[in-house]
């Protein structure tokens, strides 16, 4: 990430013409990160400490405020993420059921992704959809109602891409 690269006015609009040339750096690092995510899918070491080297900011402050928002991930995703429902109504219809059969299934446990990127495995306080419940998300679009057949169904689909 060179700071050649960011433009500066666009990404802090009129906040630009207001703010040091210190204070810019640092109002531009969270929308460096994303842009490195974007492009790697996490935030890579390598390009952290070049954004540090651009950015004259301590690798350890860039860290500090990258693991401080959960958008960012350190390690490389599965190309499927997908997101257990753990909230009251998912759990007491079977969303621990459903949260073993995957993580048996792939091989992987909650918050880790599988060693082929197929799926990264997390769990969720809530995804707002208690009718629908036990509920997951693949990549953001919602599978409720899961059940054995579903299940099977949601494991199959995730294998085959």
């Amino acid at each position: 990430m060179k700071l050649e690269d960011m433009n500066f006015d666009e990404k802090m609009g009129e906040l630009s013409a207001i703010i040091g040339e210190e204070e810019r750096k640092r109002g531009i690092l969270i929308p460096a990160l994303h842009q490195i995510q974007n492009k790697s899918g996490y935030l890579d070491p390598e390009e952290l400490k070049e954004l540090s080297e651009s950015l004259n900011i301590s690798l350890t402050e860039i860290y500090s405020v990258a693991s401080f928002y959960k958008m960012f991930h350190f390690k490389p995703r599965g190309r499927k993420v997908v997101k257990v429902c753990m909230g009251t109504a998912c759990y007491v219809r079977g969303a621990k059921v459903v949260l073993d059969s995957l993580s048996e299934e792939f091989d992987v446990k909650d918050g880790a992704t599988t060693k082929d990127l197929t799926m990264t495995l997390e769990t969720v306080g809530c995804v707002g959809c208690c009718g629908l419940a036990p509920v997951v998300t693949c990549n953001e679009e919602v599978v409720g109602e899961i059940d054995g057949k579903k299940l099977d169904e949601f494991i199959n689909s995730i294998k085959e891409e």
